[in-house]
């Protein structure tokens, strides 16, 4: 599976910030860092659904069903629906990893999530 980071602010101002800084100072491109909510539909919107709000729950559960974990999929739309907006990074490397979560944690989110492989020894 490739890793994916998941951040929820409850300001929508922060969450462009945050995207602002993972591409200027954490160097990523704009195709690996998305911002999705009620303001800006990000890449949920090319999900399938008839309303945008079944495109988000299906946008979060194509990133959490990978680890069967899709109680945190239903969270994060809900939130999201609520006001929230999601910053969703795809990095490459474990320095892009640890890039991501400095970041995203020196922003305060609301909420956190990691999905990668563990690493094998």
């Amino acid at each position: 599976m490739t890793p994916v980071i998941v951040a929820l602010y409850d300001d929508f101002a922060v969450a462009q910030r945050v995207r602002t800084e993972l591409v200027k100072n954490g160097g990523f491109p704009t195709d690996r860092v998305e911002l999705t909510s009620r303001a800006e539909t990000g890449q949920a919107d090319a999900e399938p659904g008839e309303t945008y709000w079944r495109k988000v729950s299906n946008y979060f559960h194509a990133i959490f069903d990978q680890t069967g974990d899709d109680a945190y999929a239903d969270q994060f739309a809900d939130r999201v629906r609520n006001g929230c907006s999601a910053i969703t990074v795809h990095p490459r490397s474990d320095d892009e990893i640890d890039s991501a979560r400095t970041i995203l944690r020196n922003n305060h989110p609301a909420d956190f999530r990691e999905e990668h492989a563990p690493k094998k020894n």
